[in-house]
């Protein structure tokens, strides 16, 4: 556990446990570079279909230098580009981009990729597959368009029960990448209890920066009499730091996007507080909490290290190619 010494002036016994890893995770830094570098090259509008990654200021900033956010791919006009974001998206929308004409850039992360390819091979073995994840999340649902005819959803233990398959010696799990650990598995045995010949995927499909950031947070929720995740209220990721936190026996934790959204009341009898931040959150974020902890008082920082990262993923390869000019052929073939 590293530490910084406290800043004169600053309240003895009061401190911050800063969780390491935190913030940006290999597949989300990868997806916002690649905006950036879609600008730079092609320059303004690149549409991105839905939020490039699952946070505020991160959409914002980029809104500012030029993209535009989309729910809908027929919200783009021909011969534009457009980019996927980093929670995938079904086979479907990559034909809808089709027939409207439009250069595609996939940010797809790596990650949710693996799984993705892991639906179509235990769908081509004719296997009912059993999706655990929170429904109507962008990433389940580019998942289930993988193969909708095998793929059923379980959103948590509680849905057990109402799963049926067609051969219980067939069937395999996979899961939503930004999961709890503790809350797949709790809902993994409940299915093994259910179906014993239940197959696992050949890796696992949590991962290993959600895990990572989930482990920090463990390691510190039980000795931290608050925590503060920051991060966006429809991050998945962002939103299970908080639960593992009060797992963990932190007494109480919060998620904010910004530091001016911290209640002063929250530090009421707090002495240690727990900070960290979820996997696609820049680290810009963190330092005005910190700054604003330190101006109450708590300047002491520890940190908690719980992993090493040296993961990264190379950018989308249709970056190197000229995608204005195949965007504008797109249009004069159909023109023709």
């Amino acid at each position: 556990m590293g530490h910084m010494s406290a800043l004169p002036g600053q309240s003895a016994g009061r401190k911050v446990l800063l969780a390491a890893p935190r913030g940006y995770c290999a597949g989300v830094d990868r997806a916002v570079i690649a905006v950036e570098k879609a600008l730079e090259q092609y320059g303004a509008p690149v549409y991105v279909r839905h939020e490039i990654v699952h946070n505020k200021y991160v959409v914002k900033t980029l809104e500012k230098k030029g993209a535009i956010f989309v729910e809908r791919t027929d919200e783009v006009p021909p011969g534009n580009i457009v980019m996927f974001s980093a929670h995938g998206v079904a086979p479907v929308v990559h034909e809808e981009a089709k027939r409207g004409r439009l250069a595609t850039i996939d940010a797809t992360c790596p990650l949710v990729t693996k799984v993705h390819k892991e639906a179509v091979r235990y769908a081509q073995e004719d296997y009912d597959i059993l999706l655990i994840g929170h429904e109507g999340h962008e990433e389940v649902i580019g998942t289930s368009g993988e193969a909708p005819d095998h793929i059923q959803l379980v959103d948590g233990p509680e849905d057990v029960d109402k799963v049926e398959v067609r051969d219980p010696s067939k069937i395999v799990w996979l899961s939503q990448t930004t999961l709890s650990v503790d809350e797949t598995m709790e809902t993994v045995d409940a299915l093994k209890t259910k179906f014993p010949g239940l197959v696992s995927p050949p890796s696992d499909d949590i991962c290993y920066a959600t895990q990572n950031r989930q482990l920090a947070v463990k390691q510190m929720g039980a000795e931290a009499d608050l925590v503060i995740v920051v991060g966006s209220r429809n991050s998945s990721n962002s939103k299970r730091l908080v639960e593992v936190a009060k797992l963990a026996g932190a007494r109480e934790a919060y998620l904010v996007d910004f530091a001016d959204e911290i209640d002063e009341a929250w530090l009421e009898g707090v002495t240690t507080v727990g900070l960290t931040s979820g996997a696609s959150v820049p680290e810009v974020l963190v330092e005005q909490v910190l700054e604003w902890l330190a101006e109450r008082g708590y300047g002491d920082v520890e940190i908690v290290k719980a992993a090493e990262e040296s993961i990264t993923f190379s950018l989308p390869k249709e970056l190197r190619r000229d995608l204005r000019a195949e965007a504008k052929a797109a249009t004069e073939d159909t023109d023709a």
